[in-house]
C-alpha cells in the first residue's frame, strides 16, 4: 500500500481503517497490554512517526475499535431485546444479557480495558466522539428496557445498564487468570474463590434487575 501522507478525508478514514485492522490482527494473537505502537505500525506496513498523523496513542486506536464493537453489541443486544414482552422474566433478560458479550469475545476483552486504559489515556476529541456515540446507545437501549419494565424511570433504566456494564467488566478481569491464578483456582482449598463468568454475571445482573424493580415500586 502507497503509505503517502493522506490529503483527503476519505484517504484519512482509510489509513485509520488499516490502523485498526493492524491493531486487531495483533491482538487476536495477543494480549491488549503486549501490543505496541510500533508493532502496531509495522503491521501496518508503515513508520511509526506516520502513525501520529492519525492517532495520539495506543489506547486511542483501540478506543476507536472499541467504538465499532460496541456498536456491533448495541445492534445484536438490541435484536434480542425487541423480542421481550411486557415484564419479561428477569432471568430470561440477563441470560440475554451474557450471551450477547460471550458472542463478541473481542469486545468483552477490551471492556475492562476501557476504564483502566482506554479512557484515561485518549485524547480529549476521541474521548469527546466516543462518550457521545455512547450515550447516544444507552439511551435508545434504556428505552427498551423501559418497554420491557415499565415501573422503571428513565433514570433507573439507564442505571441498570451502567451497573450491568460494570460488572460485566469486573468479572470477566476476575475470570482471566494468568498461570499463577490457573495453579491456585484449580486446588480445592481455593474452590469457593474460583470465578465462574456466566453464573456470576447472570446473577448480578438478575439482582440488579429486581432491586432496581423494587426501588421502583417503593417509590410507587
Amino acid at each position: 500500500m502507497d503509505w503517502q501522507r493522506a490529503r483527503s478525508d476519505e484517504k484519512k478514514d482509510e489509513r485509520k481503517a488499516a490502523i485498526c485492522a493492524a491493531a486487531m490482527r495483533l491482538f487476536k494473537k495477543s494480549s491488549y497490554e503486549k501490543v505496541t505502537l510500533n508493532g502496531i505500525a509495522v503491521e501496518a506496513g508503515f513508520a511509526k512517526s506516520n502513525l501520529y498523523r492519525y492517532f495520539s496513542s495506543r489506547e486511542e486506536i483501540f478506543l476507536s475499535i472499541f467504538s465499532g464493537l460496541f456498536s456491533q453489541w448495541f445492534s445484536a443486544w438490541s435484536k434480542r431485546l425487541k423480542r421481550f414482552g411486557e415484564n419479561e422474566p428477569v432471568p430470561n433478560f440477563a441470560e440475554s444479557w451474557v450471551k450477547s458479550f460471550l458472542a463478541n469475545p473481542v469486545f468483552l476483552d477490551l471492556t475492562p480495558v476501557l476504564f483502566v486504559s482506554l479512557e484515561r489515556n485518549s485524547s480529549y476529541e476521541q474521548l469527546a466522539e466516543f462518550k457521545r456515540h455512547s450515550k447516544d446507545v444507552l439511551c435508545e437501549l434504556s428505552l427498551e428496557i423501559n418497554r420491557i419494565y415499565p415501573e422503571l424511570s428513565n433514570e433507573q433504566a439507564f442505571q441498570c445498564l451502567s451497573l450491568n456494564f460494570a460488572a460485566t467488566s469486573n468479572y470477566w478481569a476476575a475470570a482471566t487468570h494468568n498461570d499463577a491464578l490457573k495453579k491456585i483456582y484449580s486446588q480445592e482449598e481455593f474452590a469457593p474463590l474460583r470465578p465462574d463468568f456466566e453464573s456470576d454475571l447472570r446473577s448480578a445482573v438478575e439482582i440488579t434487575v429486581h432491586g432496581l424493580l423494587s426501588i421502583a415500586k417503593q417509590g410507587n
